[in-house]
């Protein structure tokens, strides 16, 4: 029985040495049970499914025309970031996609292989393009970064005990698609699995190289913030709610500023 106990804890620490890697930009390493290209061919089927749901603005729309004109750009903002850094590898499989819900939700989110939506109530916040960058990639860092895979990880081992994805996506098909929505934040019915202090931090910090890469000032981040800041009372809009205290945040970015504005070219 020992050795027997002795060989799956062996097992068990394998699979976490070979599951670590580093996030981009912060250095952190991050534990990831699922296979990330996994997570990816799920997001294809989730995403038309919420468009399907939430019918998007057409591409002749000015909204839409700027969500996805930003869009692109950080796209092609990691794509070279990734490149320079030898990590190309981290974003296989994506297929970038850029949507504008009209619905008056101050939000916008990104699934596993670049798939985005900016609802059309986060616009009156944002005001331009400079803050709506900073908003869109921070949401793309939390996908870059793969910290919807952290928690997804976390609940497959909570929910089915390690359980492989592949086989919950058989036995357990609805559970695994909560999970799924909720280690995304997707969803507000199912209770939102919140991200960690950390995971926000870092996405800020990804998010403002990223918009500074593409053509964007970083600074448009504080004034943002604020705004953002805001908008909270009673009930704080739904993109505050699962987010740091605001000094905190602003405090924050405003102490990485230096290091993203190394990015930045007027």
């Amino acid at each position: 029985m020992k050795n027997k106990i002795a060989l799956l804890s062996t097992l068990f620490a394998l699979t976490l040495t070979t599951c670590v890697n580093k996030v981009p930009i912060t250095g952190r390493k991050q534990v990831s049970l699922v296979p990330e290209y996994e997570l990816v061919n799920m997001s294809l089927t989730e995403y038309q499914k919420f468009l399907n749901e939430h019918k998007p603005l057409p591409i002749t729309d000015n909204r839409a025309q700027m969500v996805k004109n930003v869009g692109v750009k950080i796209q092609n903002a990691v794509t070279k970031f990734m490149a320079d850094k030898g990590l190309s590898k981290r974003t296989d499989g994506y297929q970038w996609e850029f949507n504008t819900v009209d619905e008056a939700v101050v939000n916008a989110w990104c699934m596993p292989g670049g798939k985005v939506v900016v609802y059309t109530g986060l616009l009156p916040v944002t005001q331009d393009e400079a803050s709506l960058a900073v908003v869109m990639g921070h949401e793309i860092a939390h996908a870059i970064a793969r910290h919807g895979n952290e928690r997804m990880s976390q609940g497959m081992a909570v929910q089915f005990g390690g359980l492989l994805l592949s086989a919950a996506l058989q036995n357990k098909p609805q559970e695994t698609q909560n999970l799924f929505l909720q280690s995304y934040g997707l969803t507000s019915t199912l209770g939102i699995l919140k991200y960690s202090r950390t995971h926000e931090s870092e996405a800020d910090k990804m998010g403002l190289v990223f918009a500074a890469i593409a053509g964007y000032d970083p600074n448009a981040a504080v004034t943002f913030w604020e705004r953002m800041a805001a908008q909270g009372g009673a009930k704080p809009p739904e993109f505050l709610s699962t987010h740091p205290n605001d000094e905190t945040r602003i405090a924050e970015i405003k102490a990485f500023l230096p290091e993203a504005m190394k990015y930045y070219k007027r």
